[in-house]
């Protein structure tokens, strides 16, 4: 008997249907390695709402990522008070360079002073020199021969602002030893320098929970060991270990508030932050004052450190970013975090009947059975074109903003010597920065703001730099405040503007990068306390020059305002650059970076749901149909069979 008419057809639609499967092969294995990279293009809109959007657990667990920011500021601005020479100082009086006839009964303390320690004009009494007598004299007029020679027996000091004995008068720092102040704050900046870049990366690969509680820790023992300080180098060897870990608690902590925020919420979250900074400032000369002697205060600095271990007990007040858990598919550990998150938030997350139309099943389907866990570091940074160079840009213009800090501040202590004037003074600055970036960056964008900052500061350094000579102190003085106002917005902008378009993969070890920057600036005016202010005018020419630098710099930046955090390198080369002037608000398609085209039109995102949906079908027992098997006996025997099939694949190859 012939075979049947649909035999022949049979055959090239199962050749189709075997090509079919092995096309859905081959994009079921390049849909485990970009895998990642769809998760999370996807945690904005998919999964970020379902769990319940910024809702009352989100604002409770950001409420107390900004306790760390206040204990980390505490700490770091604590240095001013521990650093501080005292306005008045000299030699403490020798007896042994008094010839012997001399008695000091004789004369009142001012008199005796007056004998004993050489006068300089405009400063008072010799911060560094004794008169040295003849063993024999006894005349004690100026006209006798005195020999000036250096402290012997150490110093007497005024009391310090807000405390009676800092770093500087425990080891008597002055004079030949002054080098060691400046030398201490280099120091404490290197440490926070060497904090961002390690511990920032190191928040990229064991994330954000485990970086915290492990720079938390460290940063308590060490401040506890800094009040034991027993000599000046074991004070400049903990500062620098404990600046390193402090920095590990201000990054993980900034990086994890700004992961669980929508886009409306990100500028105020970071903002109210910074507030938290400005009033640990704020309260440092009152604690000083209660405090009294340094070691005390480092022990109260170090107490909000302490408090913040009970951290490790509840996971449910720090607890691990779902968006970094997405970012690097560890699966199981998300699954566990949305679950938390949703719960609290008072949204259900559960596996229903049909596992495709929930959001736990979808990631599943989307991750496959092999998707393992990945890691990224700031090395990845070499393939990338746009990244490296955001970075680099925003690196620059936070180095300028904490660098040309010192110009300003420097002419208001020309203009009031008093500490607490240019301290509460700066603070004040600090302050209205923060309500100056709330009020305008969501309406102009963070690119613009930040333009407008450099650009202020830019002209504020000039202009200072150019006609200081010739304007009045109150001129002076108000171009300092500006320009201090406006380098302090455009710090605090570089480094929410950082955090906003670097991606989650490497979101950390960028965010380190230009942080670590930013420490560079504020130890560049160490580096001229070192020379004495040597070389200040250089300094501010400079900065000044990099204020002007970085106004075309900046263009070249993306806007972030009110858009998805990017989460793969993918996401964060394909930032756009706007036009300063848009003419359409919808328009934001210009290319940072002439990006190379993409070698093929295929899209994994249009079959992840079709393959995972027929690996399911067929590794499923229980099908919703089953396959009918013919009762009467084939019509052909199995030779016979398969000498046809043979014969009509000869026919198709012909």
């Amino acid at each position: 008997m012939p075979p049947p008419s649909s035999s022949p057809r049979a055959l090239p639609a199962a050749w189709s249907l075997l090509s079919s499967v092995r096309t859905h092969c081959a994009m079921a294995t390049e849909l485990s390695v970009t895998a990642n990279a769809r998760l999370e293009m996807d945690y904005e809109t998919k999964i970020f709402p379902h769990t319940g959007g910024y809702g009352c657990y989100n604002r409770l667990v950001v409420l107390f990522s900004w306790f760390p920011n206040f204990a980390a500021m505490l700490n770091l601005f604590s240095d001013v008070f521990y650093t501080l020479i005292p306005d008045s100082y000299h030699c403490r009086a020798d007896p042994q360079l008094l010839p012997s006839a001399f008695l000091s009964s004789n004369f009142s303390r001012q008199g005796y002073l007056n004998l004993t320690i050489p006068w300089v004009n405009g400063t008072g009494f010799s911060h560094c020199e004794l008169f040295k007598y003849p063993p024999n004299s006894s005349d004690f007029s100026e006209k006798v021969s005195r020999e000036r020679v250096s402290c012997t027996v150490g110093w007497e000091y005024a009391h310090v602002a807000g405390l009676q004995s800092n770093f500087v008068t425990e080891w008597n720092l002055v004079c030949n030893d002054y080098w060691k102040i400046p030398l201490q704050h280099i120091c404490f900046m290197t440490g926070w320098i060497l904090g961002y870049i390690l511990l920032g990366t190191l928040c990229d690969w064991l994330g954000r929970r485990r970086c915290f509680l492990l720079s938390i820790s460290l940063s308590s023992l060490l401040g506890v060991a800094v009040c034991l300080s027993s000599s000046a180098v074991v004070f400049l060897l903990l500062r620098l270990s404990q600046g390193a870990m402090l920095a590990g608690v201000f990054v993980s902590s900034y990086i994890a508030r700004l992961e669980l925020c929508d886009p409306p919420h990100r500028l105020m979250v970071a903002m109210v932050s910074g507030f938290f900074a400005v009033f640990a400032e704020l309260l440092l000369p009152g604690i000083a004052v209660l405090c009294r002697n340094w070691p005390v205060l480092q022990a109260v600095a170090t107490l909000p450190l302490l408090l913040l271990l009970s951290y490790w007990c509840c996971v449910s007040v720090f607890p691990e970013s779902p968006r970094w858990l997405l970012a690097t598919a560890q699966i199981p550990q998300l699954k566990r975090s949305l679950q938390e998150f949703s719960t609290r938030n008072g949204v259900c997350l559960r596996d229903e009947i049909y596992p495709g139309e929930t959001l736990l099943s979808e990631i599943d389907s989307a991750c496959g059975e092999d998707c393992r866990p990945r890691y990224f570091s700031v090395l990845e940074l070499r393939r990338t074109r746009v990244i490296w160079k955001n970075c680099l840009i925003l690196s620059f213009t936070l180095f300028i903003g904490t660098g040309i800090q010192y110009c300003f501040t420097r002419n208001l202590h020309s203009y009031s010597p008093n500490f607490y004037f240019s301290y509460f003074l700066r603070v004040i600055t600090g302050a209205f920065a923060c309500i100056f970036i709330c009020l305008s960056v969501n309406h102009f964008g963070r690119r613009g703001m930040l333009l407008l900052s450099a650009i202020i500061t830019g002209l504020s350094s000039l202009l200072l730099l150019a006609l200081t000579q010739y304007l009045r102190g109150g001129l002076v003085l108000v171009l300092s405040v500006i320009g201090l106002l406006f380098s302090q917005a455009l710090a605090m902008l570089s480094v929410l503007f950082a955090c906003e378009v670097m991606p989650t993969v490497v979101r950390g070890g960028c965010l380190g990068l230009v942080l670590a920057a930013g420490c560079v600036g504020m130890a560049a005016s160490s580096l001229m306390e070192l020379q004495n202010n040597g070389g200040y005018f250089l300094h501010h020419v400079i900065f000044a020059s990099f204020a002007v630098l970085s106004v075309l710099c900046i263009m070249l930046l993306p806007e972030s305002k009110r858009k998805p955090l990017p989460d793969s390198l993918k996401d964060g080369e394909s930032q756009r650059r706007p036009p300063l002037f848009l003419s359409r608000p919808d328009r934001d398609n210009l290319p940072l970076l002439c990006a190379r085209p993409p070698l093929s039109e295929y899209n994994p995102d249009n079959y992840s749901r079709l393959v995972s949906a027929t690996r399911r079908m067929l590794t499923k027992d229980n099908l919703p149909y089953r396959i009918a098997v013919p009762t009467h006996p084939p019509l052909l025997s199995d030779s016979e069979t398969q000498g046809q099939e043979n014969e009509t694949l000869t026919e198709v190859v012909s």
